[in-house]
């Protein structure tokens, strides 16, 4: 069977699984001890091991600290406060405060999912925001009534132009879903680049050496040490490369340009801060690590009945798998089932926890006093 996202972080023999209720409750109640409201502490636990639960590791319990050290450090205002700038019968445009990104993009997302429901299409920027988690969470929420979702964010710079070594985009995730007849929906959730930032914090983690033709120091070599790479990051003197790779001869240009799109779809729609000074700015002498959103929802049916557009994709994606394989090779997969697969799996067997992700809990748990929570660790 092809590897999946999970295994990485998994593979590791200090692993303790964990049950994903009993993460989500923990990530919950810290988010509450950073005085946090518990309706929004609700919302982020849910995004958090949403990801968990799908196998993308990078963005699950593991981005938990990464906010825990934010809000202490007043990077992110606890408070989220959402203000709509601007409105249409279609559309929208949201301040998020920088307030809690998950949240702020939990409500975008419920605000085009209405909108598409009375006009067919709903569609929200947001500026202001911060880090929000996986965007197909987002596309999901879109997918699980029975609409398409789209979703993008920009962030911190991390990838160069073609032909370029200097990180200037971010890792600008392209999200996209659609509901199918299947047992789960078709959900492509991916940045546009090879590798995301949070990927290498796994590799890192689990002190192994990252693959070839991945990232680019500013002398046009490859890197293959994790924790200097991410070391390099902050320095501006490495970066990951584009979908389609080092320059154009495997296409680099077209991870290159769809990563310029999603900046612009979450920059230019909305006001919003844009390439470089996503790595941080200052207000009121604090320090703000701010992006942008752009949320779509697409009301199938205003344009076709919902069972037989469910009925298309599901064929569609019943076909692609049982087209001929390669050599050597017994299954294709499409976009989302690997996720569903993980989250069946993960539902019973719990969430990997590997050694360096034990550390950050135990701090966690014992700054907070958090100490109704007896992990095995």
């Amino acid at each position: 069977m092809t590897s999946t996202k999970a295994d990485v972080a998994s593979s590791s023999k200090d692993v303790v699984y964990i049950d994903f209720r009993t993460l989500k409750n923990f990530i919950k109640d810290v988010f509450i001890g950073l005085n946090v409201k518990r309706a929004d502490a609700d919302i982020i636990a849910d995004v958090l091991i949403t990801s968990d639960l799908r196998g993308i590791d990078s963005h699950g319990i593991q981005r938990c600290k990464m906010y825990y050290d934010r809000i202490k450090e007043g990077i992110y205002n606890t408070e989220t406060k959402i203000k709509i700038v601007k409105k249409g019968p279609t559309t929208a445009v949201i301040d998020g405060g920088c307030g809690l990104g998950p949240v702020i993009g939990y409500k975008a997302m419920k605000l085009a999912i209405q909108k598409a429901k009375k006009y067919g299409l709903g569609a929200v920027a947001v500026r202001n925001s911060t880090h929000f988690g996986i965007a197909g969470y987002y596309s999901l929420m879109a997918i699980n009534e029975g609409m398409i979702g789209i979703t993008t964010t920009n962030a911190r710079p991390a990838v160069p132009p073609t032909f370029g070594v200097e990180p200037m985009l971010g890792t600008n995730p392209f999200t996209a879903g659609a509901p199918t007849d299947e047992n789960f929906p078709f959900l492509i959730d991916c940045a546009t680049s090879i590798i995301q930032r949070g990927k290498v914090e796994v590799y890192d983690r689990i002190h192994k050496p990252l693959p070839d033709g991945l990232i680019i120091t500013t002398n046009g070599r490859s890197q293959n040490d994790p924790h200097e790479t991410l070391k390099n990051l902050e320095e501006s003197t490495a970066a990951l490369l584009p979908l389609g790779g080092l320059g154009e001869g495997t296409s680099g240009y077209k991870g290159f340009g769809y990563a310029t799109f999603v900046e612009i779809l979450s920059s230019g729609l909305q006001d919003g801060i844009f390439l470089k000074d996503t790595a941080g700015i200052i207000e009121d002498n604090q320090k703000r690590l701010k992006v942008g959103h752009f949320f779509l929802a697409i009301n199938i049916n205003h344009f076709t009945h919902l069972k037989r557009f469910k009925r298309t994709t599901g064929t569609i994606m019943r076909n692609l798998r049982n087209s001929k394989k390669a050599p050597g090779k017994s299954r294709i997969y499409t976009a989302g089932e690997k996720e569903y697969s993980s989250e069946k799996k993960r539902k019973n067997q719990g969430i990997p926890i590997n050694k360096s992700l034990q550390e950050d809990i135990k701090t966690m748990q014992k700054e907070l006093k958090l100490f109704m929570y007896n992990f095995p660790f």
